[in-house]
This record gives structure tokens, sequence and C-alpha cells, in this order.
């Protein structure tokens, strides 16, 4: 039975939830270009099934941040994912802030390891440091997901160059995401 992976791509097109802006570049939009091929790379592999929480670049959910929040966990929660994994870019008001960290509820959960898994990943494909993975029980998506639960801060979108590869390299994040999916599984081959 396939693995089911629940890929949301954080925040709205607009507001309420739309998320940070910075050189021309607007969060949510990345979040949902590498969902898209996230979950795209899942569904080619018999081993995963992966489900989207915004099918296409304007859906919007919810009519605040709360309820959109709600809405992803509730449509995770329903579908009786294994793993959510949701989307993000970083800002800072430092320029030179750069790399990927990852937020999970517990270092008990499974999650903490498939989080440390998904930033070697991008650390590999994307050449970004690896800013280490952070407990953060307060966090809604984590703290309501019935599944382990793994928020990725990809890149910073304030840093010229990760912003940069964000929106020029896709692909990389998406599979530094998916290889580090295989590494937990034990399914990354590395010959």
């Amino acid at each position: 039975m396939a693995i089911k992976i629940f890929v949301d791509q954080g925040h709205n097109p607009m507001n309420p939830n739309a998320g940070a802006e910075a050189n021309n570049l607007r969060e949510q939009d990345i979040n949902y270009e590498v969902g898209v091929r996230l979950a795209t790379l899942l569904n080619s592999n018999p081993n995963f099934e992966a489900r989207l929480s915004r099918n296409t670049p304007t859906e919007q959910l919810g009519t605040s941040t709360a309820t959109s929040l709600q809405a992803r966990v509730d449509m995770a929660n329903a579908w009786g994912a294994d793993y959510f994994i949701s989307l993000h870019c970083n800002a800072s008001e430092i320029p030179t802030a750069s790399g990927s960290e990852a937020y999970v509820y517990s270092d008990e959960s499974p999650a903490y390891v498939l989080a440390q898994n998904i930033l070697e990943g991008l650390n590999y494909m994307t050449g970004l440091p690896n800013r280490g993975v952070f407990i953060r029980p307060s966090l809604f998506i984590l703290r309501r997901a019935q599944m382990p639960a793994v928020l990725v801060e990809m890149g910073y979108l304030t840093n010229t160059y990760d912003a940069y590869l964000l929106s020029n390299d896709p692909q990389s994040f998406a599979y530094g995401i998916y290889n580090g999916i295989l590494l937990y599984f034990g399914l990354l081959n590395t010959d």
C-alpha cells in the first residue's frame, strides 16, 4: 500500500494568509510551484501517493489565517495522510541570512528524522546551508496534524541568491525534498 504524503503549499495567493514578499517574488507562488513538482515526483513513484493543499495557483483556502490553516490540516486528516509536509520560504531583516531549515512538533516524532533527511536532500540539491531542525509545538499545523508533520523553510526570499534559486530552479528544491523522503524510507539509490 502506498505511503500517503500530503504536500501543503503554504499560504494563499492573496490575503488572508498570503506569504512573504521580497526580491519581486511572492512566497505563495514559490511554494505552489515546488509543491506541484514534489507531488509529481511522489506520484510517479509506486511507493507513494501525494495530494496537494492547493490544486491551482489561484486556489484560496479559508476566509482567515486560522481557517486557512485549519483547512489544510482538515484535508490531510480526512484523507488519512501518513505524513504532512508544509512548504514555505523564509524571510529575515538580515539580507545575508541563507539556507533551509525545518520545524517539527517534537524531537520524539518520526517527523524529526524526516525533517533531517529533507534538509540533507535540499543541501545536496541546492547547495544552500542546512540550518537545522527546530522544535515548534506552537505552530498550528504541527500541533493539529494527526500524522508526523514537517514545516520546511526552503530558503530565504530576502537573500538574493536564495531568491534566485527559488524562482529559477524550483525543480532542485522539489528533488531535494523528494530525495530526503526517499532517504527517510530507505529508498534512495546511492549507486
